[in-house]
């Protein structure tokens, strides 16, 4: 029996991912490509720019109020940039029901409110391949290449100066937190770039610029079938 997410009913939420959620017994109907790179480095605006149908995988953090949450070392504020502070479970669950149906129901995040604001069905129709993009994405390459639904896994990089310019413009125009909070944000992250490059990069995603992840996503959408090797 299958509960709404499409896996075991009474799974349960950490075990090993082909045990929790097996897939592979069963015709697929679509392949993703995860995007992962650096708070700021263009994963949205390359996802838009491919075509391809896109699920936000920063609509799975976790709400404000979480017990869980991390916290930055030394520091009162809330580390958003940790994995401890997204729901992987959650985002692996509807991966694998966009690639065996096409629909899943995800949340809908307000990063300004720290909390999940609606719910809506994101419906890929027959596309054989989609985007799931996200600061966290490399942390679920390896249970995507398992379940049988990986195409592909890109870490967008650049200059880390351009990254802290892009997003602290970004987060000042949508409001996502405080003044304080993002320069002190950023600063962390403008520092910490290359080892977050490095860590996406050791988890299996494809360290690359925007020219090069253009030509491996048009690549996986002509052959979504192809098994990549995300750290050649």
């Amino acid at each position: 029996m299958l509960d709404t997410n499409g896996c075991p009913a009474g799974s349960p939420a950490r075990v090993h991912a082909s045990d929790w959620c097996p897939v592979s017994s069963h015709p697929l109907q679509a392949r993703v490509v995860l995007l992962a790179g650096p708070s700021g480095s263009g994963k949205s605006s390359l996802a838009a720019q491919t075509g391809l149908p896109v699920l936000r995988l920063d609509d799975f953090y976790k709400e404000g109020d979480d017990p869980t949450l991390p916290l930055v070392p030394g520091s009162p504020d809330i580390d958003w940039d940790s994995p401890l502070s997204w729901d992987a479970d959650a985002a692996v669950v509807a991966i694998v029901e966009l690639c065996a149906t096409g629909r899943t129901a995800v949340p809908v995040y307000s990063i300004a409110t720290s909390a999940r604001v609606d719910r809506e069905v994101l419906d890929i129709g027959r596309a054989p391949l989609f985007v799931a993009e996200g600061i966290f994405a490399a942390d679920i390459v390896a249970r995507c290449r398992e379940l049988g639904v990986l195409a592909d896994a890109l870490c967008l990089r650049g200059r880390p100066s351009t990254t802290f310019r892009r997003r602290l413009l970004r987060d000042l125009r949508e409001g996502r937190k405080s003044v304080p909070f993002l320069l002190r944000r950023g600063w962390r992250l403008m520092r910490a770039e290359r080892s977050i490059v490095a860590r996406q990069t050791a988890l299996g995603a494809h360290p690359c610029d925007k020219p090069e992840a253009l030509v491996r996503l048009t690549a996986a959408a002509a052959d979504r079938d192809r098994t990549p090797s995300a750290t050649a």
